[in-house]
C-alpha cells in the first residue's frame, strides 16, 4: 500500500478522533479544569488551609464552576471535615465573591437545587444511593457496624446520602470527587478513602482519571497527601482486577 496514503489516512483518523496518540488519549483521560478545581477546594477546606483555599476558590470560578456549585462543595465538606471547617470555607468564599464583585467581575450564580419531594423516603433513598455507589444494584444486608450503631447508619442514609446527595447542584461523580479530595487531605481516613475511591469509579471516573486525581494532589495540594492516596488507590485497583 502507498505510504503516502497510509499517512493521510492516519492523519484523517486523528482529526476525527478515531485514532488517538498517547498525548491525545492522556488529555481525554485527565481531570478537566472544573474537576481539578473541585479537588483543590475540597482538599483545602477539609485541611483548614484557608490561605491556600482562597486562590483555589478564585481559580474555581475562573475555571467555570458557578457560585452555587462551589457553595455546594463547601457545604458537603461538613459531612467529612465538620461544621467548623465547612463554615470557615464558606466565610472565605463570601470574601472572594465580594472581592470579585467589587472589581466588576461577573461570576455565574448557577442553578439552585431542585425541590426534594416532601414524601421522599429518605432512609430508603439513602440506602439505595449508598448501594449504587458501592457498585450494587440492591441494598445489601446490614454490616456488623450498622447493627452495632443503627443511629450512625440512619444519619448516613437519611442525611448524607439523602439530604445531601439528593441535591442536584452537583452530580454524584462531582460529589465523590470532592469526597476523595477531602479524605486524602485528612489523617486516619484511609478506610473511608478506600471506599470512596471505589465509589468514585462506580460513578464513571476511569482508572486513568483516578491517577489524574493523584497527580492533581501532588501538583496542587501536597506530596504527602498524594503519596498516601496513591497507596490506597493501588489497593482499590488491585481488588477491582
Amino acid at each position: 500500500m502507498n505510504i503516502k496514503y497510509i499517512v493521510h489516512m492516519v492523519a484523517a483518523l486523528l482529526i476525527l478522533g478515531i485514532v488517538a496518540t498517547p498525548e491525545v488519549q492522556a488529555m481525554k483521560n485527565a481531570l478537566d479544569a472544573r474537576q481539578q478545581a473541585i479537588v483543590t477546594i475540597a482538599a483545602f477546606t477539609a485541611s483548614g488551609d484557608i490561605e491556600r483555599l482562597t486562590p483555589a476558590l478564585h481559580a474555581g470560578l475562573d475555571d467555570g464552576l458557578t457560585i452555587n456549585e462551589i457553595k455546594e462543595v463547601l457545604a458537603q465538606m461538613y459531612a467529612y471535615a465538620g461544621f467548623p471547617r465547612s463554615l470557615n470555607g464558606m466565610a472565605a468564599f463570601m470574601k472572594v465573591v465580594d472581592e470579585r464583585k467589587a472589581k466588576g467581575m461577573q461570576d455565574e450564580e448557577g442553578r439552585e437545587a431542585s425541590p426534594i419531594p416532601a414524601d421522599l423516603d429518605r432512609d430508603a433513598y439513602g440506602a439505595q444511593v449508598r448501594a449504587e455507589l458501592s457498585g450494587l444494584k440492591d441494598v445489601p444486608p446490614p454490616a456488623a457496624w450498622q447493627l452495632f450503631s443503627p443511629v450512625v447508619d440512619d444519619f448516613l442514609k437519611q442525611h448524607l446520602f439523602a439530604d445531601i446527595f439528593a441535591r442536584d447542584v452537583l452530580t454524584r461523580q462531582e460529589r465523590e470527587l470532592a469526597t476523595i479530595a477531602a479524605l486524602a487531605s485528612m489523617t486516619g481516613t484511609a478506610g473511608q478513602l478506600s471506599y470512596h475511591l471505589g465509589a468514585a469509579m462506580n460513578t464513571g471516573l476511569t482508572e486513568a482519571q483516578m491517577h489524574g486525581f493523584i497527580e492533581v494532589l501532588a501538583a496542587k495540594v501536597g506530596k504527602d497527601e498524594a503519596a498516601g492516596a496513591k497507596e490506597v488507590l493501588s489497593g482499590v485497583l488491585a481488588k477491582r482486577m
